[in-house]
């Protein structure tokens, strides 16, 4: 259940921050207006929240390991919504990232478990 959980914390923080930031870009870059901007920073807002509930205490392991997450999320993003088409490094890099993202997340409590108490 903790690793569901996590796994649907980090896709909902990535979907609120990569849309957010997606957003604003898209109110200043490509001048779709400031109500664009507005949902941007309500997103990257809710980010925060979303952010905040995992059950790990340590912020600076959570957002390291959601940078990981970010890097998948980001090039994922950018196919599905704005057609990029992510070389053979993109994809290498983002793989990187990820097992980055699962070690720092998950190896301390896998150590924990199998720890005697």
């Amino acid at each position: 259940m903790t690793v569901l959980r996590i796994s649907i914390l980090f896709l909902l923080a990535a979907v609120a921050e990569i849309g957010g930031a997606w957003l604003i870009w898209q109110a200043v870059k490509e001048n779709r207006g400031w109500l664009f901007a507005v949902f941007g920073v309500m997103a990257l807002g809710a980010y925060g929240f979303i952010a905040a509930l995992q059950p790990d205490a340590n912020f600076g392991r959570v957002l390291a390991a959601y940078g990981g997450i970010f890097i998948a999320g980001s090039l994922a993003w950018g196919i599905i919504v704005d057609g990029f088409s992510p070389t053979t490094w993109d994809w290498i890099g983002s793989a990187v990232a990820l097992v980055g993202a699962g070690i720092i997340i998950f190896a301390p409590a896998l150590e924990a478990a199998g720890s005697p108490s």
